[in-house]
């Protein structure tokens, strides 16, 4: 770990609105679904979504999901991206559900009046939570004469994730 990668982790995930989410459905299908998202100051991850989408149902079927934070305009070769692993499941408190609406209007610094009912019941759509559970961004490893060798995984470490973003 290094304190360029922590920083330059908490850069992209201030930076970055949205989040491309990795599921699996029960029969073992991949699903992935770029997601515009909102953290908190515990690095939850919040966004809504119809309960019937792919990805929603297979949360419900296991909530154990990958997402990575990218910027998708930046030159062949020279992206970097935050990757992490997390829990995540659908929101059914009402306090739990104004939250995170707060936490995503408050990204974009729109104030909606928004209620919690909503996103509960008959209506389709309904907010989502993730919780990481391990951060990371990639690197490269190089020999003595700065020639490629491999990619390497470089943990971030989410305490310090926390105290920079």
């Amino acid at each position: 770990m290094s304190d360029i990668h922590n920083k330059k982790a908490a850069e992209i995930i201030k930076k970055v609105l949205y989040i491309t989410l990795a599921t699996i459905s029960e029969d073992g299908q991949p699903w992935n679904s770029p997601l515009y998202s909102a953290f908190d100051k515990d690095l939850n991850f919040y966004w809504f979504s119809d309960h019937k989408s792919v990805h929603s149902s297979n949360i419900k079927a296991n909530s154990k999901v990958f997402c990575v934070i990218y910027d998708s305009t930046m030159k062949e070769g020279t992206g970097e991206g935050v990757y992490f692993t997390g829990l995540a499941s659908m929101l059914t408190i009402e306090d739990e559900i104004l939250d995170a609406l707060r936490v995503m209007d408050t990204r974009v610094g729109k104030a909606k009046e928004r209620k919690a009912q909503s996103f509960l019941g008959e209506n389709p759509l309904r907010v989502y939570k993730v919780v990481p559970v391990k951060f990371w961004m990639n690197d490269d490893e190089k020999d003595e004469n700065g020639k490629y060798i491999k990619d390497i995984k470089v943990e971030v470490p989410i305490n310090k994730l926390k105290e920079l973003v």
